[in-house]
C-alpha cells in the first residue's frame, strides 16, 4: 500500500485552502487522505475522516461540543483526538508525511498530530504564528513550520504561492523516502546517542570518532534541555540502540532551577528501553542562566562565569552535588539493559579543573559519594584519575560502550 500525505486542518474555515493543497499534491502524483477538525460547520469538500470523528477519538462528539459552544474546550478536545487519530493512521502504515496549516487553533490541533509521529515522518506545519515562539508547536519533534506571511483566508496572489510551496515541499520529501525505500539506500548503521556541551566537547569528539571507527551512526544532542528531551524521545520511539550519555548537566539544572532542565525524567528512557549505556558527569560542576541579570536574586552570593554575554554559568555546590550523585545513582538503578558510569575524578569540565574558575575537588567528592551511597552493586562503576576531557576518559567511556553493545 503507498503511503499517503494526510491533511489535518478545519475544512468548515480553511477548506478552500485545504482543497487547494490537496490538488496541487494530486498533480505532483502523491495521493492524499484529509482529516476535518473544524467545528464550526460543515466542511467544504467531504473528508475521508470527519470531524465528528477526530472529536470522538478526543472523548466527545461535534454535536456537543457545539452545544456547549466552548472554544478553549472543543480546540483540546479536536488536539487530543487528532493527536490520537494520527497514532491510528501510522500503527496502519498510512502515514507517508502529513501537513496542516491554520491559525491560533488550527496551529495548537494540527501540531498535536504533527508531535504524535515519530521523527523521520515528514511533517509541514503552515500558521500565522510561525514567526514567533514554535516551541509549543515543535517540541522535541522535527516539525517544520512555514510563516503564512497573511492570514490563511482564501487563495490569492501570495498565498497560492505559499501553499503551493507547501505542497510541493511534502511531495518531495515523500517521493525521496519513497526513492530510498525502493533503491535501499537509507542508513542501515546502529544508532548510538551521545550529549555534548561546549565544556565537554574534546570528551565527546574522540568518543564520536572511536565509535564511528567501528561502524557505528552517532546522533550527538546538545544538553540545552530540548536536546536530553529529544534524545529521550528517540530511544522511546527505537531509534536509538545505545546511549553514551556523557553530558549530564541537565539534571543539575532540574535540580536547582537553571534554564537547560530536561525534566524530571531525563536519563530514564535508556533504562526504560533496556538498551546499553554509559554514563558519565559531564558539566555537573554547572547550572546555566541567561545574561547575568536575569539571575534568580537567591543566588546572587553564588560563584559565576559569564560564558558568553547570553549565558551565564553558576558553580553547582557540595551539597547540590551530593544530591545530583544520588539522583543520577537512582535513576541508573532502575535500568533493565546493561549500565556503566565513568567517573572522571580530575575534572567534570574544561572549567572544573586545576587552575580553572570552577575547580572543585570537594565538589567532585561530594558528587562521587552521592553516587556510591545509592548505586547498585551490580552497576559498572569507573574511576578514574584524569579530568573528563582527556583521551583515558574517552577511551575508556568508548571501550565500555562497544563491550556493552556486542554482549546486546
Amino acid at each position: 500500500m503507498r503511503k499517503k500525505a494526510v491533511l489535518i486542518g478545519a475544512l468548515d474555515t480553511k477548506g478552500v485552502e485545504f482543497q487547494f493543497v490537496r490538488d496541487t499534491l494530486h498533480s505532483c502524483g502523491v495521493e492524499t487522505l484529509t482529516v476535518d477538525t473544524g467545528i464550526l460547520g460543515d466542511p467544504i469538500f467531504p473528508p475521508d475522516l470527519s470531524a465528528d470523528t477526530v472529536a470522538q477519538a478526543g472523548g466527545s462528539s461535534i454535536e456537543k461540543l457545539r452545544t456547549q459552544n466552548d472554544r478553549g474546550l472543543a480546540v483540546a478536545v479536536m488536539a487530543r483526538g487528532a493527536a490520537e487519530i494520527m497514532t491510528r493512521l501510522e500503527s496502519a502504515g498510512i502515514v507517508g508525511g502529513v501537513l496542516g496549516m491554520g491559525g491560533t487553533a488550527g496551529t495548537t490541533v494540527a501540531s498535536r498530530a504533527l508531535m504524535a509521529l515519530p521523527i523521520g515522518i515528514p511533517k509541514l506545519l503552515v500558521s500565522t504564528v510561525a514567526s514567533g515562539n514554535t516551541r509549543p508547536y515543535v517540541g522535541v519533534k522535527d516539525v517544520t513550520m512555514m510563516y503564512s506571511v497573511v492570514d490563511i483566508a482564501g487563495i490569492n496572489k501570495l498565498s497560492r504561492r505559499i501553499l503551493s510551496n507547501a505542497a510541493y515541499a511534502m511531495a518531495g520529501m515523500i517521493s525521496q523516502i519513497e526513492h530510498e525505500e525502493v533503491q535501499g539506500t537509507g542508513n542501515d548503521k546502529i544508532t548510538l546517542g551521545m550529549t555534548m556541551f561546549g565544556v565537554t566537547t574534546p570528551c565527546v569528539n574522540q568518543v564520536r570518532a572511536l565509535l564511528e571507527q567501528k561502524g557505528y551512526d552517532l546522533l550527538v544532542f546538545h544538553a540545552t534541555g530540548t536536546g536530553g528531551q529529544a534524545m529521550e524521545a528517540l530511544i522511546k520511539d527505537g531509534y536509538i540502540k545505545g546511549v553514551a550519555d556523557i553530558t549530564t548537566t541537565e539534571l543539575a539544572d532540574d535540580l536547582v532551577g537553571g534554564i537547560f532542565s530536561a525534566g524530571a525524567d531525563r536519563l530514564e528512557a535508556a533504562g526504560a528501553a533496556g538498551i546499553p549505556q554509559v554514563i558519565s558527569v559531564g558539566a555537573l560542576d554547572m547550572v546555566n542562566f541567561g545574561p547575568r541579570d536575569t539571575v534568580p536574586p537567591q543566588f546572587k552570593d553564588r560563584l559565576f562565569y559569564q560564558h558568553n554575554p547570553t549565558t551565564t554559568l553558576m558553580r553547582t555546590t557540595i551539597s547540590e552535588n551530593r544530591a545530583l550523585g544520588r539522583i543520577l545513582a537512582e535513576k541508573l538503578n532502575k535500568s533493565t539493559g546493561p549500565a556503566c558510569i565513568v567517573f572522571p575524578r580530575g575534572g567534570v569540565s574544561l572549567l572544573d579543573m586545576e587552575a580553572q574558575p570552577f575547580e572543585g575537588k570537594e565538589e567532585r567528592q561530594a558528587l562521587l559519594d552521592g553516587i556510591r551511597e545509592r548505586l547498585k552493586p551490580d552497576i559498572a562503576f569507573i574511576e578514574l584519575d584524569s579530568d573528563i576531557n582527556n583521551p583515558s576518559v574517552s577511551d575508556a567511556i568508548a571501550e565500555q560502550l562497544l563491550q556493552l553493545m556486542e554482549r546486546t
